[in-house]
């Protein structure tokens, strides 16, 4: 498994382009499809989803999901907040597990930034959109956030395997990568996750 880490955007946000076999899915494809369709290319485009409906996530994606053909994966809470209409996005409620060609994918539903925030793993990856990022979380003050449900969430997260890599929405505090374990160890929000729901 390929994964190339494209920024895009003035907000620098993370576009993930994740390649198997020939096939390709999308993380959050938004602001220079330039540079998105150079990382497709050669590749079969099998999905598209997006981790939350911001703005800065899904900008400028209905143009490119419509030159493809193709509909993105949203959760249903977030379909109207990112504005995209229902002839290119494909809703679903809570976690989904999918088989797409070469790719076996599981989305978690984890809520906090936004009502509808996913997570997308696929193999030893998990995608986290502004749910998770290496030393921090989302943001939780916008309208829609839930501080609580955000914990939760984190926590959700936390017991995943430890060499599960993150992959995350931005590249705030330097880089968008790390591992659950890292993040257990270093990441006091998670911390307080962790303190907060263990048993």
């Amino acid at each position: 498994m390929k994964i190339d880490t494209i920024t895009v955007g003035p907000m620098g946000n993370c576009a993930y382009v994740i390649s198997q076999n020939g096939f390709a899915i999308l993380v959050d494809p938004a602001w220079d499809f330039d540079e998105i369709e150079r990382a497709l290319r050669g590749q079969n485009l099998a999905a598209v989803f997006f981790t939350h409906g911001h703005f800065d996530h899904v900008k400028d994606a209905e143009l490119f999901l419509r030159a493809h053909k193709m509909k993105a994966y949203i959760e249903e809470s977030d379909a109207a907040l990112s504005g995209l209409p229902d002839d290119v996005i494909q809703t679903f409620s809570g976690d989904k597990k999918l088989k797409i060609e070469n790719f076996d994918i599981e989305i978690l539903h984890t809520p906090g930034h936004t009502a509808g925030c996913v997570c997308v793993k696929t193999g030893e990856n998990i995608f986290t959109g502004d749910t998770l990022f290496p030393g921090a979380c989302g943001r939780v003050d916008f309208p829609g956030s839930n501080p609580r449900q955000m914990r939760e969430s984190l926590y959700r997260l936390s017991q995943l395997p430890g060499k599960t890599k993150i992959y995350a929405g931005h590249a705030y505090g330097g880089g968008s990568t790390s591992t659950i374990e890292y993040e257990r160890a270093r990441n006091r929000f998670m911390q307080n996750a962790i303190r907060d729901y263990a048993k």
